[in-house]
């Protein structure tokens, strides 16, 4: 019969056993990462990249969140592509890679078929009116929507599937008459940019163009304005690289700071 082991000896033992499992199992730090970012050193966010599609109106705001975001979460990267919404939902149905999509109105959203979204997506952040656009101090003396008829004005407005020209549509049968544009554009920013360089004597843009225009331009508001309020969603696609990364991001658009910046821009809150 075998001597039993004496308890300081068998102490010994379990310890050198307990020592091994231990060094056999990886830590938690290292363990393979998952679909997904990586989170950053400290374990307190995501890192990595996303590309983030955003309707044209949003160029300024989305720029200033994307770099608070990328200070607020080191290691981040947030690319955007501006464009009219009804053009970015072209591109992510012909498979453009993008993460986020945050449209100018719920109809574009909408036009992404089911399988697009991730589950839980899209959800409303914003919302906008029109307002006429005209060249500083209002030289053809515009005070109505009615006076954009008037046969000497050069008007520009969105192209119909833009969400600007959606709501041009609307204010129009709103106020009884019948506009008739020299130009249509496939973006607000396009609508903007002629109305700046005196292409255009009025353009109908978004509040938040006109006060993001830096007096570039005049506003001129119009009661017809409130019936034709366009809600922005914000969503996360399925097919994103980074879902992680892409629905925190959307995230912080719909926060208190994210609004702040979207307030101060001119948007109200849906």
């Amino acid at each position: 019969m075998k001597p039993l082991l004496r308890p300081a000896v068998l102490a010994i033992v379990v310890a050198a056993a307990l020592t091994l499992a231990a060094c056999s199992t990886s830590p938690a730090g290292n363990a393979p990462p998952g679909r997904g970012s990586a989170t950053s050193a400290t374990g307190t966010g995501p890192t990595g990249s996303i590309t983030v599609f955003a309707a044209a109106s949003l160029q300024r705001t989305f720029t200033e969140l994307g770099e608070q975001y990328e200070q607020e979460h080191p290691g981040t990267t947030i690319r955007f592509s501006f464009a009219g919404s009804s053009d970015l939902v072209s591109q992510i149905a012909n498979g453009a890679p993008a993460d986020v999509f945050a449209s100018a109105d719920q109809a574009n959203m909408a036009k992404l078929a089911p399988t697009d979204l991730a589950s839980g997506w899209p959800r409303d952040f914003a919302t906008n009116v029109l307002e006429i656009a005209v060249a500083p101090g209002n030289p053809e003396h515009i005070r109505s929507l009615r006076d954009l008829t008037s046969s000497g004005v050069q008007l520009v407005t969105c192209a119909a599937p833009v969400p600007c020209g959606a709501a041009t549509a609307e204010v129009e049968r709103a106020a009884g008459i019948d506009l008739r544009p020299v130009s249509e554009e496939q973006s607000v920013t396009d609508v903007l940019g002629k109305v700046e360089s005196g292409q255009a004597d009025a353009g109908l843009v978004y509040v938040t163009d006109v006060r993001g225009a830096g007096g570039k331009v005049d506003g001129v508001p119009f009661d017809e304005a409130a019936e034709a309020v366009n809600t922005y969603p914000i969503g996360v696609l399925e097919e994103s690289a980074d879902p992680e990364l892409a629905a925190s991001f959307a995230a912080f658009v719909r926060s208190d700071p994210g609004r702040t910046v979207l307030t101060d821009a001119g948007f109200g809150t849906p």
